[in-house]
């Protein structure tokens, strides 16, 4: 029960940041900014932390200190969670919170096809099948069916699609890259990549304005480090090895509901019933492979009935 409860409140962590962008956009804050000081404290936070957990004994033999290739890849595939920030950001200016989420969880079916690609394997059924409630759910969310495309800014669109394949190829590397380092040393590795990959493509003014980080820092930055690479971050490396990485997924899609009452209660956006309906599709796709591999092998060995 523990680690479903923390996979859930690191997924609504995760859900609220898109709120806490808008508001800042409206406060007259910059996209460069915003994704700079997010990951400059997160990643502040993180080595904070991996100062901490040094110091505990238990943890000396439970994980490897990464090797100087592995601080290199590391940093690399962080780079892909700059990038996502970035673009899902950049996103957010030009359409709404409930789309740009939307937008961003269809590295659900991206992932599925770069696996494919990769191990030039047809994904199972269970995974084909989920790719329908994924497609036409993500088509009822943008509202395509009542007003088409034309309502909505292409560039928000497209930075929106660039955020999920970021999402993507993070997700199918960070998982094989130095599994045996301790996930807060590792996440902060992989937090200081982000933060300088965005440094580099969207420089960030308030490190030449000290009145500027400082109000920038109070009003929104620690807000969107802490829920995001630091409180996340941590929830989902305890929770995951509790209830293991499927259900996990499961739960971890919480961030989109989460992000869509957010934008509806207090950004005041309008949400109509095709992106609710919309929603509740994805949420099934990315639930039904996970369902299926539970329920078919029960009922081929006979012990259903």
């Amino acid at each position: 029960m523990k680690g479903i409860i923390y996979i859930i409140l690191g997924a609504c962590s995760y859900g609220v940041l898109s709120t806490f962008v808008k508001l800042a956009y409206k406060d007259g804050f910059i996209v460069n900014d915003v994704v700079g000081i997010q990951m400059f404290i997160g990643a502040l936070l993180l080595w904070g932390g991996v100062l901490i957990n040094s110091r505990k004994r238990t943890n000396t033999n439970k994980y490897l200190k990464p090797n100087k290739k592995e601080i290199l890849l590391l940093t690399v595939v962080g780079s892909t969670t700059g990038l996502t920030g970035m673009f899902y950001y950049l996103s957010l200016q030009y359409i709404s919170a409930s789309l740009a989420i939307v937008l961003l969880f269809q590295f659900t079916w991206m992932g599925v096809l770069i696996e494919a690609l990769i191990n030039r394997k047809i994904p199972d059924k269970g995974k084909l099948l989920s790719l329908i409630p994924l497609l036409v759910g993500t088509l009822s969310a943008t509202n395509i069916f009542t007003t088409g495309l034309s309502s909505v800014h292409w560039l928000g669109f497209l930075y929106g699609l660039l955020a999920a394949m970021s999402y993507t190829i993070f997700i199918l590397l960070s998982g094989r890259v130095a599994v045996q380092v301790n996930p807060i040393t590792k996440t902060a590795l992989m937090v200081s990549g982000g933060f300088t990959i965005c440094a580099l493509i969207l420089p960030p003014t308030f490190f030449t304005d000290g009145k500027l980080l400082i109000e920038l820092a109070l009003k929104f930055g620690i807000a969107l480090a802490f829920l995001g690479p630091f409180l996340s971050t941590l929830l989902f490396s305890k929770g995951v090895p509790l209830i293991g990485p499927g259900l996990a997924s499961i739960l971890g899609a919480m961030e989109l509901p989460t992000a869509v009452l957010m934008s509806a209660v207090v950004l005041k956006e309008h949400v109509g019933a095709s992106q609710y309906i919309g929603i509740l599709l994805i949420l099934v796709g990315i639930s039904l492979p996970k369902l299926l591999n539970k329920v078919i092998p029960l009922e081929e060995t006979g012990l259903t009935g």
